[in-house]
């Protein structure tokens, strides 16, 4: 039947009978296909319907397109309702951002745990004095700014406390060439060391430029989101984060080789003396490990970096600082859902 109708076809004579005839025939033929290879593997209609599907990026609450199923507003009535879900969903939702922010602030993951751990109590306890007249995540990443910028620990920054005493140091450090197999061998300390220093000129900003430079330049915030996160002028927070990349640029200008080639300083020539001094543990990274991401993979590509030509490529070394994404279930958020007091205090089934 088939050949006759590809001989007809072929041959010119084509009528509207045997089109439908045809069309029909082919439907029939694949359906049944697709119903042998439903039976076969029973995943197929999803593999053939969302072959183009992708993982979105994270949810960036900097941007302005920022947008969930369920609204932060939504979940924060939920909870005030007495829903744990929606306790335990807003709480996962912004406990990465609050603290890879805390992380970055401080260069340590002890001190960044007890950040986030203090913050998003403040967060929760104050859930029911939120009016609404702002994005939550303003409100929310206010009270984490307010709580970073308000610690009193000194942040333990390995390398110096200025850039200038950060540049003595790697002056002072000396450089040991490998050869390509012994850069291929130690490109996990190569990229720590890299990680570190990067975490260390972080920690040489003042608190208030590391705020903004973190919310502004690696979480992608506008102006207008970063402004009233740092509770100042849009004027006022442009200054400020200008000033934070001008001192990060100028550095590294100055004397990283990644962002200048006439530098002579290389990640690679300072791993013999950075694991020679323990500053680097090849058995225990801190920022190089593989359950780590990157802030560069994590946001979303379109965020609004407002950096200038000359500034893209320090700007993308600092897009590639570790990020947490991964958290222990078993932490303080499990405490409080079975803490009798906070049940009562938020009302939670």
């Amino acid at each position: 039947m088939t050949r006759q109708l590809l001989h007809r076809m072929v041959g010119g004579v084509i009528d509207l009978g045997t089109v439908v005839l045809y069309a029909l025939l082919l439907f029939a033929v694949t359906r049944g296909i697709f119903a042998i290879a439903e039976k076969v593997v029973p995943c197929m209609p999803y593999l053939l319907t969302k072959h183009n599907h992708q993982t979105p990026a994270t949810v960036n609450p900097f941007q302005r397109s920022y947008h969930t199923d369920q609204t932060d507003s939504e979940l924060i009535q939920q909870i005030l309702d007495g829903n744990k879900a929606a306790l335990t969903n807003l709480i996962e939702r912004h406990q990465p951002f609050i603290y890879n922010i805390a992380w970055k602030m401080t260069g340590s993951t002890a001190d960044a745990e007890d950040l986030t751990q203090e913050t998003l109590i403040k967060i929760i306890a104050n859930l029911s004095t939120f009016k609404h007249e702002s994005a939550f995540q303003t409100w929310a990443y206010r009270i984490a700014k307010n709580q970073f910028l308000n610690d009193q620990k000194k942040a333990p920054n390995i390398f110096a406390n200025s850039f200038e005493e950060l540049g003595t140091r790697l002056d002072a450090a000396p450089n040991t060439d490998l050869s390509e197999s012994e850069k291929k061998e130690q490109q996990e300390a190569i990229r720590e060391v890299r990680l570190q220093c990067l975490s260390g000129m972080l920690l040489c900003l003042t608190k208030e430029q590391r705020m903004v430079y973190i919310i502004g330049e690696i979480f992608g915030a506008d102006h207008n989101i970063g402004s009233e996160i740092m509770e100042i002028s849009k004027d006022n927070y442009r200054m400020k984060l200008s000033k934070a990349r001008k001192d990060l640029y100028n550095f590294m200008q100055n004397k990283c080789g990644l962002v200048n080639k006439a530098n002579p300083c290389r990640c690679h020539k300072k791993v013999t003396f950075a694991t020679e001094n323990g500053m680097v543990d090849a058995k225990n990274l801190l920022f190089n490990r593989k359950e780590y991401s990157t802030f560069k993979e994590q946001l979303a590509p379109d965020a609004d970096f407002l950096v200038d030509d000359s500034e893209v490529k320090y700007a993308e070394l600092h897009q590639e600082h570790s990020y947490k994404t991964k958290f222990d279930k078993k932490n303080f958020l499990i405490k409080i859902l079975e803490d009798a007091n906070w049940r009562s205090r938020l009302n939670l089934n």
